[in-house]
């Protein structure tokens, strides 16, 4: 035992000291200088790395291409050029675990899961480890790590990205607190849109969405904004803001959901056609016209940013009808602007126009 306890610790003595480090700092031996360099740095000359991302939140769109800013630099500057391994990743918003993104060593790249061929490391002054993502999807919305590897030290900073969009909220066929947690991604997802996060919701109410029944968000909590106090939204004692019951367990609780529809590329338009239609005529009708009948989050999208302003009510894919007001006047509904809502009619038997939906 005691010669197999020497053989283990013997080699340990010829392996030369690592130089100390604290995690942001690292000194510089001079056994590590480059033999053909005279300005080598001292024992004791310390060298910071310091990582710089835009300290404002980046906006864009849906199909756009965007670069997130990321750059380095030491302090002092080092004497030669050291080895990097760069790696961005985008952190968890509901508790699941972070996504690497991209990863670069040298000249080799590799990115990873929905970002493969979509990302790419752009490198266009020195120091700049920026990463440009084309064809933005709504997923893509978040906060995203910049991390530069210098050997054993490492340093990050955060960009967030969010796209342009409009919080909706949504209930089924079925009626008020049908959806758990997953059915309501499901849900959101089918109108073209994903489960809204609560900054999303809260610049919504900054902007004035006051609702008064719970909806799922991102994070698994179930939240609600209010802009006018009253008794059943809360009570009247209760100042204006976004409500909040908690996380609930995604599986056993049911209530609505937030959606969160990003701008669009395509179009939404009021189909022009002789006659009302129900649900399965109206579908056929956009296809005769080279479009799709449009989504509930897309009507929003075109509601918000494309000023779509209709006073005619119509069918959307998932069997509702609505029309959109951006100038509210008489006989076009509440005196504030918004996307109306009719509800569910009988798909079959009830007549309206029709809101179609062309991709560019």
């Amino acid at each position: 035992m005691g010669l197999l306890l020497l053989a283990l610790l013997f080699p340990l003595a010829h392996v030369s000291a690592l130089p100390f480090s604290n995690g942001f700092y690292y000194s510089n031996s001079p056994h590590d200088q480059d033999p053909g360099n005279s300005y080598g740095e001292g024992l004791f000359n310390r060298v910071k790395l310091v990582v710089e991302t835009p300290e404002e939140t980046l906006f864009s769109y849906q199909g756009a291409n965007v670069t997130l800013p990321c750059r380095y630099h030491y302090q002092p500057a080092p004497v030669s050029p050291r080895p990097m391994r760069i790696k961005w990743w985008k952190l968890s918003e509901n508790g699941a675990l972070d996504q690497d993104v991209l990863v670069a060593i040298g000249l080799r790249h590799r990115s990873f899961g929905d970002y493969r061929g979509r990302v790419h490391l752009w490198q266009d002054e020195d120091n700049e480890v920026s990463l440009e993502i084309q064809d933005l999807r709504l997923e893509d919305s978040g906060r995203y790590r910049c991390e530069v590897i210098d050997g054993l030290e490492d340093e990050s900073s955060l960009v967030e990205l969010e796209l342009r969009g409009v919080v909706f909220p949504y209930q089924p066929r079925q009626g008020r607190y049908q959806l758990n947690f997953y059915e309501a991604q499901q849900a959101c997802e089918g109108q073209a849109a994903v489960v809204a996060s609560f900054e999303q919701l809260f610049r919504a109410w900054e902007e004035g969405l006051d609702w008064c029944n719970a909806g799922w968000l991102q994070d698994a909590s179930v939240r609600y904004p209010i802009t006018l106090a009253r008794q059943p939204c809360g009570g009247l004692g209760l100042a204006p803001g976004v409500r909040s019951y908690g996380p609930r367990h995604r599986r056993l609780y049911r209530y609505d959901v937030f959606c969160f529809a990003a701008a669009l590329k395509g179009q939404v338009y009021y189909l022009q056609y002789p006659e009302k239609l129900t649900l399965e005529e109206a579908k056929e009708a956009c296809q005769e016209d080279g479009a799709q009948i449009a989504k509930v989050g897309q009507l929003f999208a075109a509601w918000k940013f494309r000023g779509l302003d209709h006073c005619d009510a119509g069918w959307l894919a998932d069997g509702s009808v609505r029309y959109p007001v951006v100038h509210p006047r008489l006989k076009c509904g509440s005196p504030e602007p918004g996307v109306r809502s009719f509800g569910f009619p009988d798909p079959q038997s009830r007549k309206y126009g029709v809101y179609c939906y062309r991709p560019r």
